[in-house]
């Protein structure tokens, strides 16, 4: 069965890899744990807060891969406590958030149990760019040599 792209389109040139990051997208879990929120905290700025109670520093990790900022979570298990009822499991988590393009993680930090990670979006600045044309009957697009 073949995949009907959105980006199908010869209008949409080099947006495969937009594609690819809606495909990272569709796969990540929504099993819903950590609850998070993102937050606008100026033009520029945003912030994402995880609900990771009972987590330490050295419970958390946060990496960027490829455009995708992770955050995981691992708690050691406490062999040495002995539970009657245990209703706050030692759970591990992944959570994931796709970035656009230049968008980049300023801080993390940890405070009564909420992670904190602060991100700047770069300001869009306008281009505009002349193309030459030059004459020629070639059908070939010229070749650049570095």
């Amino acid at each position: 069965m073949s995949r009907l792209s959105m980006f199908n389109s010869p209008l949409l040139l080099g947006f495969d890899h937009f594609e690819r990051a809606l495909d990272r997208v569709s796969k990540i879990s929504s099993d819903g744990y950590p609850p998070y929120n993102i937050e606008q905290l100026g033009e520029n700025a945003l912030r994402i807060t995880l609900a990771v109670a009972g987590f330490t520093m050295g419970d958390l990790g946060i990496t960027i891969e490829d455009n995708q900022l992770v955050v995981r979570g691992k708690q050691a298990d406490d062999t040495e406590r002995v539970y009657l009822h245990r209703g706050i499991a030692a759970r591990q988590f992944q959570r994931s958030f796709v970035l656009a393009e230049g968008i980049e993680v300023i801080g993390a930090r940890l405070d009564n149990g909420l992670l904190h990670i602060d991100l700047v979006r770069p300001e869009v600045e306008s281009r505009v760019r002349t193309v030459e044309i030059k004459a020629g009957s070639d059908s070939e697009p010229s070749s650049h040599s570095a």
